[in-house]
């Protein structure tokens, strides 16, 4: 019998099909909502049989009800690419799809995690970046849909929370990658790994000079229910990533060594608003989650060029 009942909004995505068989795995009714913008029912195919998994095609910019006890809202695109694609849509998922899931969780008593993200940082001026700092970023850019949009979804999980006392969880998410990327994700490991695999120049946009931090989706799943369980009242936001931080350059020839690609590197004009750096201080996610990032990155690209052997086969 399944001890509570989680809606996860973006469940058949990249990150969601992973949160959504942990859950299941800890004996959870899981109620998995998407509309297959950027998700795919392949990710989920393998929870199907299960009697505590339900999946429900819909948009998250119109409203729902489900009698839940948890919600995590990860609906959106995530990656340039996709969410560049519709940018005024974008927007919506972001704004509608939390007031819709902050009005449910009002109504039926339930808490709420919102996915937001490091972009919320935008291209910053205080490195690492740390939760009080509020960030660095350009209201009318070709990034805006994505990054104002979640700024906007946290105001409005502070404000729910302020006015009508909803448990709300905020956690911003840094670069992740693992199995369940989709081949043309667009986000620079799933296009490295891609690149490498078929024998294609890799592609680095600007000199390579600029940082990441690459988090595990295994990782960050654990972040995100350790901060779902935390004490009401505690709200975030908190920084989820591997503080762990390195060049695109070095990512690139990292990903050719280990698959022993023959792939060269070629350069091409960096993209506006593009953030020169990124690595997260979760020293707040230690504190009150004990939470740290155990897989490392070369352990993690060997997993995730793993996975793309057999869905490139």
């Amino acid at each position: 019998m399944s001890d509570k009942r989680m809606l996860v909004t973006g469940g058949a995505g990249f990150i969601g099909s992973h949160l959504c068989k942990r859950l299941l795995a800890k004996g959870q009714y899981v109620i998995c909502l998407d509309n297959y913008f950027t998700g795919s029912e392949v990710n989920i195919r393998s929870l199907l049989s299960n009697p505590s998994f339900e999946v429900v095609r819909h948009d998250v910019t119109m409203p729902y009800h489900f009698e839940v006890d948890e919600i995590y809202n990860l609906a959106c695109p995530a990656s340039p690419v996709h969410y560049q694609f519709n940018p005024i849509n974008t927007t919506k998922t972001s704004v509608l799809g939390i007031i819709n899931a902050l009005d449910l969780a009002r109504h039926v008593g339930a808490k709420v995690l919102q996915a937001s993200t490091s972009e919320v940082y935008g291209d910053p001026l205080v490195h690492p970046q740390i939760e009080e700092y509020w960030g660095h970023v350009n209201p009318i850019g070709i990034r805006s849909c994505y990054d104002e949009g979640k700024r906007c979804a946290e105001t409005l999980c502070f404000d729910y929370f302020r006015s009508f006392d909803v448990d709300v969880k905020v956690i911003r998410i840094f670069n992740t990658y693992g199995p369940n990327m989709h081949p043309k994700d667009g986000r620079v490991v799933s296009n490295f790994i891609v690149q490498a695999l078929k024998g294609e120049d890799i592609t680095i946009y600007g000199e390579g000079r600029q940082t990441r931090s690459f988090c595990y989706v295994d990782d960050l799943v654990n972040g995100m229910i350790g901060m779902m369980h935390t004490e009401k009242g505690f709200s975030g936001p908190v920084n989820l990533g591997n503080p762990g931080e390195f060049t695109i350059l070095a990512l690139a020839k990292k990903v050719i060594d280990l698959t022993g690609s023959a792939s060269k590197i070629v350069f091409r004009p960096l993209p506006a608003d593009d953030p020169k750096q990124r690595q997260p201080n979760i020293s707040l996610a230690k504190e009150k989650l004990g939470w740290m990032p155990e897989v490392c990155l070369e352990e993690g690209i060997e997993r995730t060029i793993d996975y793309f052997k057999k869905v490139l086969v």
